[in-house]
Formats: structure tokens, C-alpha cells, sequence
């Protein structure tokens, strides 16, 4: 599997599948050095300009159907990424586990031509529990910054009332199978935006990585990651798309 960097990515050569994972752009929480988990805060300022880059780059990219979380965070920078697409004029948003209302209409061909955007708990981001709104600084002087970074950095050890990164694959991995994995071997192409540890996750699952191996993984905010796959959906190639430089 090739892992270059940079550039833009166009719709073509998919024939078994592509999937783009973003993770959405800083947080206001993020920028404050906070613990966000499950708190449905904003983008920062700074997040909005990652997200219209991440946007621009994926601009020539046609999308067949999108997943997102159900936080503010991630939806944000998905609807930013398809409001500079050149292939989306249109979407429409499919309430997973709520009222039927929300679906009740005789389909027309007209529909056909939208994108379906699924939003789903099971992407949310890893679940910090008593941590949650709490600085990351003032975790380390209250429990030790050797407990917290245990906390952070290990594979199957939460955090008081949490989730570990363990329990986080246990809901993410199983949603991307039964749900996503549908769309890729039909030769789709699927745009997840979602979080950091919810898209390590699946980066695990998709490159067959050891606990330790996406432990020291980093996932940079509003940078997209486009996998290729084959028949077997394996992936093939790998591209991260970072924003390249003004000359």
C-alpha cells in the first residue's frame, strides 16, 4: 500500500472502492487544551479555515454517500467539504435510530441525484467521561501526568467514567462493517468525517495495525486520508492530502 502526500484528488480510479476519512477541523476546546469527548462544542476559527482547506482539496472528488458523527464538530466540517464540491449540488440527511417523519416521502428520480449524509452516535469520539471539560494540564496536577497520559495513550485503560480506545473500536469498527463496508464493495466512494479516536479506529481495522502500532498513529485535524481498495477490499493505496504550500 503506497503512502504518498499532497495534492488534490480527483473522482477517478476507484473501480472497487475508495474511502476519505477527515477528521474534523481544531475545536474551540482543542484550542483551549481541554478534553472534549462527547461535549458538543464548535469549531474554533481556526477550525473553520481546516475545514475550507480540507474542502478545496477535495473539491474534484465525486462522493457516492457520507458518514459523520452526531457532534456539531464533525458535521461542520463535512458540510463545508461538500459546500466546495464541484460534484455536489445536494444532499440529504438520514436520521439513523430516530422518527420515520423524518423519511416519509414517495422517492422520485430527482433523489437519486442527492447525496446521503448517515449520522451515527457510533463515530462519535472516544467517550473522556469524568475528564470532560477538564484542562489537560490540570488533569496532569490533579491525577499525575503519568496516570493521565496512561489515560490517553494506551489501547485498554479509560478514564474514570470513560472510554478507553478499546471500547471506542468496539462500537466504531462494527458500524464501519455493517455499514459502510457495503458502499466500498460496490465500488463507491464514501467521505466519513468524524474524530480523532473514532477514525483510528477504523485506521486500525483498515491496516490491520497492533495496539501498539496506532498507539504512537497521529491524525492531524481537517487532513484527509483516501484509501483505494480492491476487489477483496484490501487497500492498495493510501494518500494523505495535505494543504500544500503557497510559492
Amino acid at each position: 500500500m503506497g503512502h504518498p502526500d499532497g495534492g488534490t484528488v480527483t473522482s477517478e480510479g476507484h473501480p472497487h472502492g475508495r474511502l476519505t476519512l477527515v477528521r474534523h477541523g481544531e475545536s474551540i476546546w482543542n484550542q483551549q487544551n481541554r478534553f472534549t469527548g462527547w461535549v458538543d462544542v464548535s469549531l474554533s476559527r481556526a477550525g473553520m479555515r481546516e475545514a475550507e482547506r480540507a474542502g478545496a482539496l477535495l473539491r474534484e472528488m465525486r462522493f457516492d454517500v457520507a458518514f459523520t458523527s452526531a457532534l456539531l464538530r464533525a458535521q461542520d466540517t463535512l458540510y463545508e467539504i461538500l459546500k466546495q464540491n464541484r460534484f455536489c449540488d445536494a444532499y440529504m440527511r438520514v436520521h439513523e435510530l430516530s422518527s420515520a417523519w423524518y423519511e416519509h416521502f414517495p422517492p422520485s428520480e430527482e433523489d437519486l441525484r442527492e447525496l446521503r449524509i448517515y449520522v451515527s452516535e457510533k463515530l462519535n469520539e472516544r467517550y473522556y467521561g469524568d475528564l470532560q471539560g477538564m484542562n489537560k494540564d490540570t488533569a496532569r496536577e490533579r491525577f499525575g501526568a503519568e496516570q493521565v497520559h496512561l489515560w490517553r495513550r494506551s489501547y485498554d485503560v479509560p478514564p474514570p467514567n470513560g472510554e478507553s480506545l478499546e471500547m471506542t473500536a468496539a462500537r466504531a469498527v462494527p458500524y464501519y462493517r455493517h455499514h459502510i463496508v457495503p458502499h466500498l464493495s460496490r465500488g463507491e466512494s464514501v467521505l466519513v468525517s468524524a474524530h480523532g479516536n473514532s477514525l483510528r479506529a477504523l485506521i486500525m481495522h483498515i491496516e490491520r495495525m497492533t495496539p501498539e502500532q496506532i498507539l504512537a498513529y497521529e491524525l492531524p485535524t481537517g487532513t484527509p486520508i483516501v484509501y483505494d481498495f480492491d476487489a477483496h477490499l484490501r487497500p492498495v493505496h493510501k494518500q494523505v492530502l495535505a494543504p500544500q504550500a503557497s510559492p
